[in-house]
């Protein structure tokens, strides 16, 4: 009889698969009206986001501040294009991880779970908000996952316990807070750090975050993206270059290279995460001041 953690791969198997048939659907789709071959900028931001992210940095903050300078993606669907465009190398480093750290498989099955209805209920709201209130939201869980990789760098963070699951109050509490981190990954706030805190502030070993906040996101961005191609609240384009220069990246970070110190690109994400979160809210105030959103859409 297959353990729960077999059942945990094939299922994240199968959602791999339904999530390529919607994506491939999704692509074609746009294909007829315009280009979706992936420009070298949109691959290397896929890459380097997601070498970053396989070994601790996170991808949502830094992808929307790359995107914003380099004017690859409008506001509007940048929460849309990073669920849709991260979801490939995601799911392998999910796969990575809950294969090699041991954690409690009903406590990793609950709070992927409870992510992954957060995820659902999130991103049905956020692909139907207009511009200015996706650039307010996105301003504002910018400065908060800023303010989190600050805290990492200041030793600010919890040090967790040497537990591998939860029970009782503890795992409602786990549930809850996974289903709003879900909620929040739909508005373009990666759920890496807070979890890490919350799953440290549980009693539970740090390390033990490395394969449920992974597998959340495994789990929670498929269906996410189900709602944005859906609603057409992403970039085609800039989703697939996410896709195809992210993979190859995670293989190399996780199995090549390991590790590296952190410390110094940390202080720089922090920097660009406020800048770009102080940008949006500034674009978000000009355009109430004019009256109506602006109009010029980027486009690649």
């Amino acid at each position: 009889m297959p353990t729960l953690k077999q059942a945990l791969f094939v299922g994240l198997a199968a959602l791999a698969t339904m999530y390529l048939w919607l994506f491939w659907r999704g692509l074609s789709r746009a294909a007829k009206s315009q280009t979706i071959t992936p420009t070298p900028l949109q691959l290397g931001i896929g890459f380097i986001t997601n070498f970053f992210d396989t070994l601790g940095i996170g991808s949502f903050a830094t992808t929307t501040s790359l995107f914003r300078f380099w004017k690859v993606v409008n506001d509007r669907i940048i929460p849309g294009t990073l669920n849709v465009g991260h979801v490939p190398p995601t799911i392998t480093q999910a796969f990575i991880y809950i294969a090699i750290v041991s954690v409690d498989v009903v406590t990793l099955t609950a709070l992927i779970g409870a992510a992954v209805a957060g995820a659902w209920l999130g991103a049905g709201v956020v692909a139907k908000w207009p511009r200015r209130k996706v650039q307010i939201g996105m301003g504002l869980c910018l400065l908060g996952a800023a303010g989190l990789m600050l805290m990492t760098q200041l030793q600010l963070m919890p040090g967790g316990g040497a537990a591998d699951r939860l029970s009782g109050v503890k795992l409602v509490l786990g549930l809850a807070g996974n289903f709003m981190l879900g909620a929040l990954m739909t508005l373009g706030i990666g759920l890496y750090a807070p979890c890490l805190i919350m799953i440290s502030l549980l009693g539970m070993a740090p390390t033990t975050a490395f394969p449920i906040m992974m597998g959340a996101c495994a789990f929670l961005m498929p269906v996410a993206s189900l709602r944005f191609v859906e609603a057409e609240s992403y970039h085609p384009q800039a989703s697939l270059g996410l896709a195809l220069g992210g993979v190859p990246a995670v293989l190399i970070a996780a199995f090549i290279v390991k590790s590296l110190p952190l410390s110094a690109v940390r202080w720089l994400v922090v920097i660009v995460v406020v800048y770009t979160a102080t940008a949006l809210l500034r674009s978000a105030a000009l355009e109430r001041r004019a009256g109506s959103p602006v109009l010029e859409e980027a486009k690649s």
